[in-house]
């Protein structure tokens, strides 16, 4: 069902919009209109435009929560403008050890990066210092892909002028540096770029061995360490020391920062007598809500509201929420997936629940794996909170029921009686039972939409639409000579079944002109020609009995669904060898666990298509918007 909705004016003085959204509207769930939209006809009238100085002031606060356990609560109150002197000033006192944290954490990150450089090459037992005294020898640092590596081994070993030395490996790449003399640089060092040889720089500064470099970077990254953990509890200490007054502080500034949004959907103007300037504010709210809200601010002189009904001049189009028992929650689902009902319009919650529920459990009929869908729903729906897992859980039910009626567990179908009928025992008889299934279920939309005409109040729809009244009358006397003809007896006189089917049926088809002559306007029929109007009419007719035959047929798919998963579940069990008497049970495990999957995900997106196209599109339109509540209540 939808949640009856009702339409609150609150206005008051403009500098005590914050109180009034902290002592009384952040206790309820308020879908906040803009009121300047609601308003722009009028003079005076101008947006709420402030600018927030408390912003800076609690993203610094953020910043000192980190500090503290902010699970602890505090009873201390402080004002917006006091909270802002007890961040700034903590913030003052936290300058100069952030400084010096920021100064320490830039000197782990380039030692670290120093230390990277370094590693690879702490096998080489030689000072740099002496290599870059080198005069006429060159030296490269760097690493080769090991692939390339053996290809390189050979041509050093055979070339004089060169030498490799090997500092490290692991499965790709082999690090190292190569030694070549000054007078052959430029050549050797386009044979090591054949060999896709990588330079790297090894920092300048270096003067003992690589190894020896390395222990010494170590323990200076250990110095820095401390340090930074020094100063880090020296921080702790700064802001525990005024842990209360902080706690409080951020707790109001980020309660008014919260509460600063409101001011996007109201609206000032300034009275004719000249005094101070009024806030105008326009929420719907639960009608359950707006009572206690009302009765809350009773008695508070500087607030004064109006209540308005939904449908009364300027009220605007109000906001859907649904409110269903827990049982058919998760099948609100596949009602936002449509969209969700106008404000008047019928929720098909339940309608969906039980449609699809049903259709699932006829057309995936079976004792087991139901049972296996109502326990793996249940779970994921009770743990994770997945709606489509309380909707299998459901499914499952039915599958369980119609897996009795129609004697078949885990395939097996011959385990217990059918206390119904096998599917596969008659084909012809389910296909025939679907859609009449299907034909009901039809008419049943279309007194939905009767229903939903009724509440629109759009008297067109109600008695010319081809699922109203007319459609109603036509299509449900063509199922009822259907059902004659199906169990063997005798048509009503001809000229009944055409007066009954042709007078409905041109009532949809002249719907635009009967609708005029309804409303009462002056011009009944469109403008333009009328043969071509009538011809368009003739195609229309066309075009709605096609769709009363196609939308019915298409129900057959539920039979066969109900014939294919006997089918399989009997290709599984050939397939075990089940009649010889020594099935394999490890190919009827699979093969329930397989056509379990895929025929339930077949199944479960054939019922969803049969629910939007064959019945939805009938009834129900899905226009409404979305209530969102400006605070939602913990």
């Amino acid at each position: 069902m939808i949640e009856k909705m009702k339409l609150l004016h609150i206005t008051g003085p403009k500098g005590d919009i914050d109180r009034v959204v902290s002592q009384y509207l952040n206790k309820y769930e308020i879908h906040f209109e803009n009121a300047m939209t609601s308003l722009n006809n009028l003079k005076n009238i101008r947006p709420f435009v402030e600018t927030n100085l408390y912003k800076e002031a609690y993203q610094k606060g953020e910043e000192l929560k980190e500090y503290l356990d902010i699970s602890r609560k505090t009873d201390l109150e402080v004002t917006a403008e006091q909270a802002k002197g007890i961040i700034l000033s903590t913030s003052e006192e936290l300058e100069g050890v952030a400084a010096k944290q920021e100064e320490v954490q830039e000197k782990l990150r380039r030692l670290k990066e120093w230390m990277v450089q370094i590693a690879p090459f702490l096998d080489l037992d030689f000072e740099l210092c002496k290599l870059r005294d080198f005069h006429f020898i060159d030296y490269q640092f760097g690493r080769i892909k090991v692939e390339n590596y053996h290809k390189l081994e050979q041509y050093v070993y055979q070339n004089p002028y060169t030498l490799f030395y090997e500092c490290n490996n692991d499965r790709e790449y082999v690090w190292g540096v190569y030694f070549v003399p000054h007078t052959h640089r430029v050549e050797l060092e386009a044979v090591y770029a054949s060999f896709q040889f990588e330079e790297i720089q090894v920092p300048e500064d270096l003067e003992d061995t690589p190894r020896q470099a390395f222990t010494q970077a170590k323990e200076a990254l250990a110095g820095l360490e401390q340090e930074r953990e020094r100063l880090q509890m020296q921080a702790m200490e700064i802001v525990k020391g005024r842990e209360q007054e902080v706690l409080a502080a951020c707790e109001c500034l980020g309660s008014y920062c919260s509460n600063f949004d409101i001011r996007k959907y109201a609206a000032c103007t300034q009275p004719k007598d000249g005094g101070g300037e009024q806030y105008i504010l326009y929420g719907w709210m639960p009608a359950r809500d707006a009572g206690k809200l009302e009765r809350d601010m009773a008695m508070d002189e500087l607030i004064h509201w109006v209540e308005q009904e939904p449908g009364d001049d300027g009220g605007g189009k109000p906001p859907t929420k649904l409110k269903n028992p827990w049982i058919l929650k998760p099948f609100e689902l596949f009602v936002e997936m449509y969209g969700l009902p106008a404000y008047h319009e019928m929720d098909p919650t339940l309608f969906v629940a039980l449609t699809y529920t049903l259709m699932f459990g006829i057309m995936f009929g079976d004792v087991g794996q139901g049972a296996v869908l109502v326990v793996g729903g249940v779970l994921l729906y009770r743990l994770k909170g997945m709606r489509l897992a309380g909707i299998i859980a459901a499914a499952g039910v039915w599958s369980v029921a119609f897996g009795f009626l129609y004697g078949s567990v885990f395939g097996f179908e011959e385990a217990i009686p059918a206390l119904w009928m096998k599917p596969n025992g008659d084909i012809m008889g389910t296909l025939m039972i679907a859609v009449g299934f299907g034909a009901a279920l039809i008419l049943v939309a279309m007194v939905l939409n009767v229903v939903n005409a009724l509440r629109a109040k759009e008297y067109g729809r109600l008695l010319f639409h081809q699922s109203g009244l007319a459609g109603l009358l036509c299509y449900g006397f063509v199922v009822v000579c259907a059902a004659l003809l199906a169990t063997g007896h005798q048509l009503p006189a001809m000229a009944l079944v055409g007066a009954a089917v042709g007078i409905p049926l041109a009532a949809v088809l002249m719907k635009e002109p009967l609708c005029r002559l309804l409303e009462r306007e002056d011009k009944i029929f469109p403008e333009g020609s009328k043969a071509m109007f009538f011809v368009e009419a003739l195609v229309d007719g066309f075009d709605v009995v096609l769709s009363y035959a196609t939308n019915t047929i298409s129900f057959v798919r539920v039979g066969a669904f109900a014939l294919s998963h006997a089918g399989m579940m009997g290709v599984v069990m050939t397939l075990a060898g089940l009649e010889k008497g020594n099935p394999n049970w490890f190919i009827i495990v699979f093969g329930n666990v397989l056509v379990a999957g895929l025929e339930g995900l077949v199944v479960g997106i054939q019922v969803l298509r049969l629910e939007y196209y064959e019945m939805f599109s009938r009834f129900y339109s899905g226009t409404g918007k979305p209530f969102e509540a400006f605070r939602k209540k913990g």
